[in-house]
């Protein structure tokens, strides 16, 4: 017969993206057993295989993918490029100074990514060889994981992990459930229930589920780990039953099987294709804020580097046009040389000149780089403070790039659940008509126990007050979906063996009710178990009372409650109704609500999750009414999630209210202290979450994200559906927008309420529509920057009900944004990869709940709390120190190579070099490359425990300050003024001089010589003027690097070598070091070099001190211990009024600037 499938079209139309991104639905064949003869015919589909792919390489792209990579970076293809010039023509210098650094760069490089790549390949073969069991021909057999195709049936015993996405057809339950945990997808160590086909679930044994004659008819593979839309038809007699499938039927891959023997399964989706697979995002190479500055300034100089070779070319030929200084007497060219066209010799001169001036760029820079990073990311991985001792691991570093962007944070994206808290829920108190009742709480010293309630506002809740005491805690024992493990072992641990007794244990999709069940357990109502549609409670009399469970009214994320209808053994009907106080208040008509709402509030002020608990007895014909209503909603195929939410609120309405309950969801440690100092630091905080309004609103709280004077501004499905969107987002806007600038959350003091600051709540429903493409008839095209604008002006955000994808669009979204923020994302579960990886760095946290995250992440950590140290110490210090780094290695390679450029003009532009070829090779290898390499490895510019206390030293580095253009020009006209100092120093020195005693003139290489010794000098003084951070690492390398130029000069110039073909070098550097003048001359050039700089910071010192400067001085002062003396706060610059940083200040101040004394101070606090 023929099946209609208009019904699923229409389903999956309305519950998926929309009907423009419909592909087509699939078939899959249960068993790969054909359909019966009169069905729809036999269409085979070809899907992929369960292969999981998360590796960039394989073993014969490896080679080319990675050096097509490598050299797409512009400094790796210039260099080639000029060692490809150095073997073709005839240069100054030899190949082997440009093309030995770069091959160490590539082979370097290549190992680090080679390396972790394997380590990918190696945990994807770990899981796709993983065995699993597959039901052929009525038995049970044994296949690799990737070997699984759509169709299959799978056997899966409980702690087994699902292979694929997979639709349950059968358990070990008589009702045809199982229980599954999520940890390693979302975090969630809660028991969720999923439901087998109501047709299959009979079906337990291996030939019992093969003779199983059915396909199911599907959506296509998309990202939505929350919605699913099909329908399996079963052929029984030939006649096909149709049943409708939803995201209840789906178990996801990933997922682990708990506290159910076995279950089987048929696999719908496989490999790349599973949720899970979908929602990762594709791993890109990330480059840090400081590298895209390195490529900036590359270019600059590279345009200076041709501006030089061109203007050399010019003045080259100009310099030829006169016959006697083309050809000389004494060097005559070839004929050869002389039919070479010009234009040809024009363009060689040009490479010679390109070649000759090349060091200018700092190919060592790279390598430098490189090695500062590799070794640089062994202190984190070292640092004591970041070593979890339960966990008995440290912090990782997958990703050694992006040390420095630590340094740069702007938005900080954090998951919920794992992430913030622990997710362990403790029930704390509960209040019924305005009594508060605490379990195991001290009266007059001594411990009550947990069966003995304790009110803590009057001795007795009066004669009428128990009986409705005793109703509220039954009440919370019915309102539940609480499941009962009475065996010795949970999760694979074992628990409650007492005195030889098992115990019995909760689990629930949510820890919440957990710990509300828990919570009536201590009070003195047990809960003990639903049996054959009975639910069981031991009373304070332990005696045993039963209710017969008649409907269940699931939770929603709209109506934010859930209900119970049961009977009591008297015959009466009881509709119980437990959830958020603004779901519940509203239908309440009796009661005593202000008592409740006034402690309903106080617990959520102080973070705690709060729930309201009604009733509302039904008669006979009521409860037929209600029946009625829900059955027929449940029977819908076509909008049954819209009839059901209007059954549901005809039903629950008129209710009594009982009291309310507070429950708390622990925070990590020193979770709260973390989000606070990252405010401080100048960060804004967003929580994307998976979970509940309510819930991550009560941790926000906890977590001092949202303050008590935090302003929530609302952008949720319940409001936009009073409202059009495009309403609500210009309410909001106006909103922010009319107190915007009036007081912002840096100056508000934490303690203030007078402060108003605006949080944001959103989820992802209304998300989808704020992001959705602009259609022609509507103004959405402006929706995105609307919402942009109210986040940028609130100091916190809250993202819930959020898909995986969406947290990556969130992040991409800001990323995108016209400030271009550095962003970070810290998660611990699956669904946060998409997130990591989109995010400029991303965390993971080492929790219980599988390491997908941290496997994904470019760092790992076993806390949050660690989070604090990694970005205000590790990155503040990292930033530092390689901003340091590029702009010395630039400034050094100026001073080196600007005398070359210079000597041009002395030399009739014949491309003669300055420097012996020894010299030009070792300068950036050997002789000033240790010294900012430790430098860069050890500065520390301001005691740690100071960034630590003051967290708001972190903006000083915030946004690349240290390497803006500003900077950079100092560094490079520093560069130059000094290459003028020595250059034209040694020249004017030089000028009719006779230097030696014997009357001697001193040659060209003599003159060369003396210039690098002064320029090797003047560049390792002034990284000695910059650093504050003394070890006996720093004198070695610093004072053994200058030894070691001097002991290399006397040899290299001491002996005659065999297997050079010149010694020009021969007794020159000792020479001139036995001439008085030169010695004279090379202590004035260094002093004169490097005097403009002192005298700059001296002034800027006294007139302009940063922060960090003042904090400088400061700890100077109290020999290193300022964090334990001083209030960190005095020394931070006054308000400042009409834009002039130091006026207040000076003014306030009467003491006088002591001159001679910041002098001093500034050579003092380098000194050893």
């Amino acid at each position: 017969m023929g099946v209609d499938f208009s019904a699923l079209r229409t389903l999956i139309n309305r519950y998926c993206a929309g009907e423009e991104n419909w592909v087509d639905s699939r078939t899959v064949y249960i068993g790969h057993k054909e359909p019966p003869p009169g069905a729809d015919a036999f269409i085979q589909q070809r899907f992929p295989d369960n292969r999981v792919v998360s590796s960039k390489y394989t073993f014969w792209n490896f080679i080319p993918k990675n050096m097509f990579e490598q050299f797409r970076r512009v400094a790796n293809f210039y260099f080639l490029i000029i060692f490809l010039v150095q073997l073709i023509i005839d240069t100054p210098t030899s190949p082997v100074t440009s093309g030995l650094p770069l091959f160490f760069v590539i082979i370097v490089t290549a190992i680090k990514q080679g390396y972790e790549d394997w380590l990918r390949h190696k945990a994807d073969k770990a899981v796709n060889q993983c065995p699993v069991s597959v039901i052929q021909r009525g038995k049970k057999i044994k296949k690799e994981s990737f070997r699984i195709t759509v169709g299959d049936v799978v056997f899966v015993k409980e702690d087994e992990t699902f292979a694929c996405d997979l639709i349950l057809l059968s358990s070990s339950r008589d009702d045809g459930t199982c229980f599954v945990t999520t940890a390693s997808l979302d975090g969630e160590s809660s028991h969720k229930t999923y439901y087998a086909v109501q047709d299959t679930k009979a079906f337990r044994t291996e030939e019992e589920v093969d003779s199983i004659h059915a396909t199911i008819e599907c959506e296509q593979p998309q990202p939505d780990l929350y919605k699913f839309v099909g329908r399996i038809n079963i052929y029984m007699d030939n006649e096909a039953v149709a049943r409708p499938l939803g995201s209840e039927n789906v178990l996801l891959r990933g997922a682990t099987l708990k506290n159910t023997e076995f279950i089987y399964a048929v696999a719908i989706y496989t490999g790349m294709e599973t949720k899970m697979a979908l929602n990762y995002q594709s791993k890109s190479q990330k480059r840090s804020a400081v590298e895209k500055s390195m490529n900036s300034y590359l270019v600059v100089y590279l345009c200076i580097l041709i501006s030089k070779a061109l203007i050399n070319t010019v003045l080259k030929y100009i310099w030829q046009a006169d016959p006697n200084k083309d050809e000389p007497w004494y060097n005559e060219r070839t004929e050869a040389q002389r039919q070479r066209h010009i234009l040809i010799r024009a363009f060689t001169d040009f490479l010679a000149f390109m070649v000759l001036f090349n060091y200018i760029i700092p190919v060592s820079m790279y390598v430098t780089v490189e090695m500062q990073k590799f070794l640089g990311s062994y202190f984190i991985m070292w640092d004591d403070d970041m070593y979890d001792e339960e966990l008995g691991e440290g912090a990782v570093v997958n990703t050694s790039d992006l040390n420095e962007e630590l340094g740069q944070v702007e938005y900080v994206f954090t998951d919920k659940t794992g992430t913030l808290t622990e997710n362990n829920m403790e029930f704390i108190e509960c209040c019924v008509d305005g009594h508060v009742y605490v379990p195991d709480a001290i009266c007059n010293g001594q411990v009550l126990s947990g069966a003995a309630a304790m009110d803590m506002i009057d001795t007795s809740p009066g004669p009428g007050g128990r009986e409705r005491e005793e109703l509220f805690f039954r009440a919370l024992c019915l309102c539940h979906t609480v499941q009962v493990k009475e065996e010795e072992t949970v999760d694979g641990i074992k628990h409650g063996i007492h005195q030889g007794k098992s115990a019995s244990f909760y689990i629930s999709s949510s820890p919440d009710e957990v710990a509300l069940v828990e919570g009536m357990k201590k009070l003195g109502f047990t809960y003990l178990r639903l049996k054959d549609g009975q639910m069981e409670i031991l009373n304070r009399e332990d005696e045993i009372e039963r209710f017969e469970l008649l409907e269940v009214l699931s939770f929603d994320s709209v109506r934010r409650r859930m209900s119970v209808i049961v009977r009591a053994a008297s015959g009466d009907i009881f509709l119980f109704c437990k959830g958020a106080d603004s779901s519940i208040l509203p239908r309440v008509i009796s009661g005593k609500v202000d008592e409740v709402k006034a402690r309903v509030e106080h617990n959520a002020v102080e973070g705690l999750r709060t729930l309201c608990v009604a009733y509302r007895p039904l008669s006979p014909e009521q409860h037929q009414e209600v029946c009625r209503l829900l059955s027929g909603a449940k029977l819908a195929l076509q909008d049954r999630d819209k009839r059901l939410s209007e059954a549901y609120e005809l039903v629950e309405k008129d209710l009594i209210l009982l009291g309310a309950t507070a429950v708390e969801d622990r925070l990590q440690e020193q979770a709260a202290d973390t989000i606070e100092s990252l405010h401080k630091a100048g960060m804004k905080v967003w929580v994307l979450t998976g979970d509940k309004m309510e819930t991550a609103a009560a941790t926000c709280y906890a977590s001092r994200l949202f303050r008590r004077n935090t302003q929530i501004l609302e952008l949720t499905t319940k409001r936009v559906e009073e409202q059009n969107l495009h309403d609500v987002l210009f309410d909001l806007s106006r909103t922010v927008l009319r107190h915007h600038g009036s007081m912002t959350r840096d100056n508000c003091s934490s303690l203030s309420n007078d402060c108003t600051d605006y949080g944001l709540i959103i989820d992802g429903a209304t998300l989808s529509a704020v992001m959705r493409p602009p259609q022609e008839d509507l103004n959405s095209g402006s929706y995105k920057e609307i919402f942009l604008e109210i986040c940028r002006n609130c100091s916190a955000v809250l993202c819930c009900r959020m898909a995986p994808l969406q947290k990556a669009q969130i992040v991409k979204m800001i990323k995108a944004s016209k400030e271009h923020p550095i962003t970070l994302a810290i998660g611990d579960g699956a669904n946060d990869v998409s997130m990591i990886l989109e995010a400029h760095v991303g965390i993971g946290i080492m929790g219980k709940e599988g390491r997908q995250a941290v496997r994904n992440s470019d760092y790992a950590i076993p806390k949050f709390k660690h989070l604090k140290k990694m970005l205000l110490v590790h990155g503040h210090y990292y930033y530092i120190r390689i901003s340091e780094l590029v702009q010395y290695f630039f400034y050094k390679n100026v001073c080196f190579i600007f005398p070359q450029f210079l000597y041009q003009f002395f030399c009739g532009f014949s491309q003669q070099p300055l420097y012996d070829t020894a010299y030009l090779t070792l300068y950036n290898i050997s002789f000033t490359s240790l010294p900012i390499l430790v430098y860069s490895l050890m500065e520390q510019h301001i005691n740690m425990d100071i960034l630590k206390k003051d967290p708001s030293l972190y903006k000083d580095v915030a946004k690349n300050s240290l390497l803006r253009w500003p900077t950079f020009i100092y560094w490079t006209v520093l560069g130059v003024y000094n290459a003028i100092v020595m250059f034209f120093g040694t020249y004017f020195l030089f000028d009719n001089t006779t230097f030696t005693s014997n009357g001697q003139m001193f040659g060209n290489w003599t003159f060369g010589t003396l210039v690098f010794t002064v320029l090797v000098f003047t560049v390792t003084f002034k990284l000695v003027l910059d650093t504050h951070y003394w070890t006996w690492i720093n004198h070695f390398v610093i004072w053994g690097s200058l030894v070691f130029f001097v002991l290399f000069s006397l040899l290299w110039g001491g002996i005659i070598w065999p297997f050079l073909n010149y010694q020009r070098m021969y007794y020159v550097f000792m020479q001139m070091l036995s001439s008085g003048p030169a010695w004279l001359s090379i202590i004035l050039l260094i002093t004169a070099s490097l005097l403009p700089d002192v005298v700059k910071k001296v002034i800027w010192r006294a007139l302009w001190p940063t922060i960090t400067e003042r904090i400088q001085s400061a700890d100077k002062l109290y020999k290193g211990q300022l964090s334990e003396f001083t209030p960190l706060a005095s020394l931070h610059a006054p308000s400042k009024a009409g834009g002039r940083r130091r006026g207040s200040e000076n003014q306030s101040n009467p003491r006088r600037t002591n001159w001679c004394c910041l002098c001093a101070n500034l050579l003092s606090r380098n000194t050893p």
